[in-house]
């Protein structure tokens, strides 16, 4: 990926307005030359990071707090995936901070500065120790706001469903964890892809998903990716749950959106 260069990560430092242009690099693509939908999430992750390292609140700021960033609502939708080589320009802002969330929103743009996605964010701090979450106002700086939502979500609740389709179990490797020791959010992303029939993964494209990430999963675990298609209209809509394999615990709950035609 290749950024913009340092001064516009300066400038964020007063604005509430951030800026990266990516390219989609090979490795970033799936088998149809298109960005991989857990690329598309890392890539929001990443730019979020460089934000909040230009606002002082970073993973490294709050851990010398005993503290860290935790996501716990993503919802992404797409007019269109893009292809290998493209560029993409994703705008980030934080748009409001209350009680233990803050909420941050994102714009996609294409290499014509045309926009063809949008996503929102939720996230908490996450007391190291206690594990639990803590309010924000209380143990961060000041950082700007830009009161605009990108898409506007309540965050309710996603749904899950009374049966599922298919059900996969996959172990939880030493590559699927982030600097916080825990799965990264992506991850739960790429295992609910991994249960999407073939019928549809193999002639849909995914332009769409929500994550309700409800529990922690560790290394050594092992999960169960359930999927299940409550729609097949002009638009596929299928619900999601991952589980862990020995205790039950429901650990993230997602819904996606596809459209037939690779």
């Amino acid at each position: 990926m290749s950024g913009t260069g340092p001064a516009a990560g300066m400038a964020a430092m007063s604005e509430p307005l951030f800026s990266r242009t990516l390219e989609v690099r090979y490795h970033d693509a799936d088998p149809h030359g298109a960005v991989r939908l857990t690329a598309l999430l890392a890539y929001l992750q990443d730019v979020a990071a460089e934000h909040a390292l230009a606002l002082g609140v970073a993973v490294k700021d709050l851990r010398r707090l005993g503290l860290t960033w935790v996501l716990s609502r993503v919802h992404l939708q797409l007019a269109r995936l893009p292809r290998c080589g493209e560029q993409v320009t994703i705008r980030t802002w934080p748009v409001s901070r209350e009680g233990i969330f803050s909420v941050r929103d994102f714009e996609l743009l294409d290499g014509r500065g045309e926009r063809f996605g949008c996503a929102t964010s939720s996230w908490a701090v996450l007391d190291l120790k206690s594990r639990r979450p803590v309010r924000i106002d209380a143990c961060l700086p000041a950082y700007p706001l830009h009161p605009l939502r990108a898409l506007d979500d309540p965050f309710a609740a996603v749904p899950t469903a009374d049966r599922w389709e298919t059900e996969l179990q996959l172990p939880v490797l030493r590559g699927n964890l982030d600097i916080n020791g825990h799965v990264n959010n992506t991850v739960y992303a790429g295992w609910a892809l991994e249960a999407v029939p073939s019928r549809i993964f193999d002639h849909a494209v995914p332009l769409a998903v929500e994550i309700n990430f409800r529990a922690e999963v560790h290394y050594g675990d092992r999960i169960i990716s359930r999927c299940s298609v409550i729609d097949e209209g002009a638009d596929l809509w299928l619900l999601h749950r991952i589980d862990h394999a020995e205790d039950g615990r429901e650990l993230a709950r997602l819904r996606s959106r596809w459209q037939p035609g690779r």
